[in-house]
């Protein structure tokens, strides 16, 4: 039989089933009303599977759907397409919205998917390339009146379906209604604001819903640099004193490291039972709400900066038998962190902790435990009525992990037990043992002779393979530098730009010695690495040598790189970022390199980064900078006071930097929220000579960093330069200035512009400081 005839009359097997159903239905309604003793209309209803291959087929096969039927998207791609699916389907006989093969049905362009009805079940689908015209990707709603109940979202993939702009809301999976399920799913990618999954109880219809959150994998979801990177969510402020009862089970979360609440709970009466954080930055925080229960997690850091664990806030909350490893977050993202609330709070600010039972966790190489975090004028109401008890500490370098902001005389401990450093000496209620740690079979450490204290033996720790579905892979979220082939370049300026061009992720650039002239703007779109062979020298003809897209990252080694070819503009730039939003972050590092001349107008920058986007980390190492008009790190485009910044890491180490004319390093982060991480700032055994004094720079700064998080200056030589100027603006800010030399330089000022507080940064053993 040839295809074309197969295929006709697969097509018209396929019409005669509709027509089948239809007919079923149709003599159904007629003879209800007739014979209804005998409901002879159930009856003669067949379940089939009606495959479409259209919008228009897809919305008629929905519309005359019955219990037990299964809609099925043909293989392919489908653009553009706003699923709406609505139905009345039975326990047993649900109606079903799934892929002709799972993970060969691709949701593309502006799309997203509705549901609205009874015992619906949707499966096997793929969102990617696009994003949703709407605020959801997935609704468990098709109306605000029209909600879905006893529903399941389950092997559905959302892979990198973001909102072009950066700071555009979104949210990827919406739930209401009540008896959802949501399951086996793989959400990976969430770039731009808004939070990845939430549940939502703004109205009776969807309070006490019995949701199940469970077996998900929350792919990476890399840092935001702003509020609203939370990946779940289960309720909000306005409704927080509502009970949710929704159930969070056996999820896998990699490395979600949006902002510093991975999970935001804002409702009561919820269990987060036995899931997995790996490397994942921030807490699972007990926002708002009541009764909640938190047990058998486990949270593995592998020492990963700002990993942390679980944030208790609230009454009549349970956190038991959860296992805590590696994790170095400290203050609202540490690895076990009790709060104090605000007095009388609102609803939107800190309730006080009330009746709190911690109990049989194990805590193991984390670096910060804290109890009244957040205690300043506002929030000064200390935990009441609580309990910790029978809770194992155990660190193997020595120090305190324990920090107190206030009194704790309202929880009672009770026989915790610590190895390897002091017990606390606020209460009695810790013994310290010498505990040797064995691994166990489910790959977590018990102690060896103490069965009473932490986890239980029997804990099953969910893995990444349990999670998620098996037909998408779970990749890695960042190709490194280096990774790719090695592309050899003997000269000429076209080839260097076909290239870059031409080049794959990861891919090497070797440059020959030789002098490089680039009359255009050398674009960026991918992780590249350009490295010189010799004495390789670049010049330029445009208002920046390299320019930063959406996806590219840029690593150059053992170059020079003069600004004696450039426009006589102001504001040029050797590497620029995009200026319009980028969602994916990127990554600069120079290493063996040269930068000169580049002052052929004022305010000429060596890095600078735009409005909407977001550097993972910008490292300077072995390098030289001199005649600099502007500054060799510029972020200062996020002005609007959000808590938005332009880059997670920046660091400058074994390097010398001449003549730059405005701040070496120019860095703003703006606004009090607490949310995020960073800025965090490094400057390490450099030398900065006549620097920061240029007829543009009115703060006489050297360094201008305001609203830093982590600032670390150390052993560098700061000769006939400026100032360095700090600001701290919120939350509990980092500064060390130690062991520098200042030569006939301006010295360290440091302003608290919130706190009230005098300066809290660690100034120690630094030499020939004047005042600024």
């Amino acid at each position: 039989m040839s295809q074309g005839n197969y295929r006709q009359l697969q097509m018209r097997d396929q019409y005669d089933r509709n027509s089948l159903t239809g007919l079923n239905r149709k003599w159904g309604a007629l003879t209800s009303g007739i014979v209804a003793a005998f409901v002879l209309a159930p009856s003669l209803a067949v379940a089939a599977d009606i495959l479409v291959h259209s919008q228009d087929e897809y919305e008629d096969a929905v519309d005359d759907a019955v219990p037990g039927d299964t809609v099925l998207l043909a293989n392919g791609s489908w653009d553009d397409f706003e699923i709406v699916f609505t139905g009345e389907g039975k326990a047993d006989k649900p109606i079903t919205l799934t892929a002709q093969t799972k993970g060969e049905v691709f949701l593309t362009g502006q799309s997203n998917l509705r549901l609205g009805g009874n015992h619906l079940v949707v499966s096997g689908l793929v969102f990617k390339d696009g994003y949703t015209p709407t605020r959801d990707v997935i609704s468990f709603r098709r109306t605000k009146q029209h909600l879905a109940n006893h529903s399941r979202v389950t092997e559905i993939v959302i892979d990198n379906f973001n909102q072009p702009e950066r700071y555009d809301v979104d949210f990827w999976v919406m739930m209401y209604g009540q008896n959802n399920r949501f399951d086996h799913n793989h959400l990976v990618g969430k770039r731009n604001k808004g939070v990845t999954m939430a549940v939502r109880l703004d109205t009776k219809a969807s309070q006490e819903n019995r949701h199940r959150i469970d077996h998900n994998y929350f792919g990476p979801r890399p840092v935001l640099g702003s509020n609203g990177g939370e990946t779940l969510r289960i309720g909000t402020s306005k409704y927080s004193l509502s009970d949710s009862l929704t159930l969070v089970e056996n999820n896998y979360f990699d490395r979600c490291d949006g902002e510093v609440e991975i999970i935001s709970n804002k409702s009561g009466k919820n269990v987060f039972r036995n899931n997995t954080f790996d490397r994942s930055k921030g807490t699972l925080t007990l926002r708002h709400g009541n009764g909640n229960r938190v047990e058998g997690n486990v949270f593995f850091g592998h020492g990963v900066d700002h990993t942390g664990g679980i944030r208790v806030i609230n009454a009549d909350q349970t956190v038991q038998n959860n296992y805590m490893e590696g994790l170095t977050g400290t203050r609202f993202g540490g690895g076990l962190t009790v709060m104090n609330g605000v007095p009388d709070s609102p609803i939107n600010r800190y309730h006080q902790v009330k009746n709190a039972r911690i109990e049989n966790n194990t805590v193991v190489n984390v670096d910060n435990v804290q109890f009244g975090a957040g205690s300043d004028d506002e929030r000064s109401a200390v935990p009441q009525d609580s309990t910790m008890s029978h809770n194992l500490f155990v660190h193997t370098a020595a120090g305190q992990i324990f920090t107190v902001y206030d009194d704790m005389s309202g929880i009672a401990f009770d026989g915790n037990v610590v190895s390897g450093f002091p017990a606390p000496d606020f209460t009695d209620g810790f013994q310290k043992y010498d505990i040797r740690l064995a691994r166990a079979e489910n790959g977590l450490l018990y102690p060896v002779g103490l069965p009473d204290v932490g986890i239980r033996r029997d804990l099953k720790v969910t893995t990444k393979d349990m999670t998620g579905v098996s037909w998408f892979p779970k990749n890695e979220p960042i190709v490194p530098f280096g990774s790719g082939k090695t592309i050899k370049i003997d000269g000429g300026d076209g080839a260097l730009f076909d290239a870059i061009q031409d080049a794959d992720p990861g891919d090497i650039i070797h440059l020959k010695a030789d002098d490089y002239n680039a009359p255009m703007f050398l674009s960026i779109d991918k992780p590249i690495t350009i490295r010189g062979v010799g004495d390789v020298a670049f010049t330029f003809e445009r208002s920046a040598l390299f320019e930063i897209l959406e996806g590219g990252s840029l690593r150059l080694e053992n170059v020079k790189i003069s600004g004696s070819e450039a426009p006589d503009n102001v504001g040029n730039t050797v590497i620029r970022t995009s200026p319009s939003s980028m969602l994916v972050n990127y990554r600069v590092e120079i290493v063996d390199s040269e930068f000169s001349d580049l002052n052929a107008n004022r305010d000429f920058n060596v890095i600078k980064g735009s409005k909407g986007t977001f550097a993972d980390h910008i490292l300077i190492q072995n390098s030289k900078f001199s005649n600099v008009s502007g500054s060799v790190i510029r972020l200062t485009e996020e002005i609007d006071d959000k808590g938005i910044y332009g880059a997670e890491y920046i660091t400058v180490e074994n390097s010398s930097l001449t003549n730059i004319d405005g701040p070496v390093f120019d860095i703003y982060r703006g606004g009090k929220d607490e949310s995020t991480f960073g800025p965090h700032v490094g400057l390490l055994t450099s030398t900065i000579t006549d620097s920061g004094r240029g007829k543009g720079n009115e703060a006489n700064a050297m360094l201008r960093l305001h609203g830093v998080q982590v600032t670390d200056v150390e052993d560098t030589v700061f000769r006939n330069s400026g100032a360095i100027l700090i600001k701290h603006t919120v939350g509990e800010p980092k500064t060390r200035i130690v062991g520098n030399m200042f030569d006939n330089s301006a010295g360290i000022t440091v302003l608290e512009l919130t706190s009230g507080l005098p300066p809290t940064a660690l100034l120690l053993r630094n030499e020939g400081l004047v005042s600024p």
